[in-house]
């Protein structure tokens, strides 16, 4: 069993939460460009062996960040990591066009930020 000790800090928390995110982002959205013409259970069957990874990152991401914040703060954080992997996916992976809607969404994150780690 790997000993997750040496990565027992907020950063690490962060990190593997960023990783796990990338693998999801792309385990519910990659089929849309890469899967389109396949039946939609090949697209389930690559999207849960690729949520698999995410999964393998994000619980022990969740369990360190645990000893440091609450499940409130745990929350925003993926929200605002989530949109922090989102946008370039969307943009540069899947050619969608930037929109200012994704830094006024940005700014409303900031804002569930400010009141889930003021106290």
């Amino acid at each position: 069993m790997i000993n997750l000790s040496i990565f027992n800090s907020p950063i690490s928390f962060i990190g593997l939460l960023a990783l796990s995110n990338v693998f999801m982002t792309f385990a519910w959205y990659a089929h849309l460009k890469n899967l389109s013409a396949k039946p939609w259970w090949i697209a389930v069957l690559v999207s849960w062996a690729i949520a698999l990874f995410e999964y393998a990152l994000q619980v022990p991401a969740n369990r360190i960040g645990y000893q440091f914040f609450s499940l409130g703060q745990l929350k925003i954080a993926q929200e605002v990591i989530t949109l922090s992997v989102f946008v370039p996916f969307a943009v540069f992976y899947m050619g969608e066009p930037f929109k200012t809607d994704y830094i006024w969404a940005g700014f409303c994150l900031l804002g569930a930020v400010y009141f889930m780690f003021r106290s």
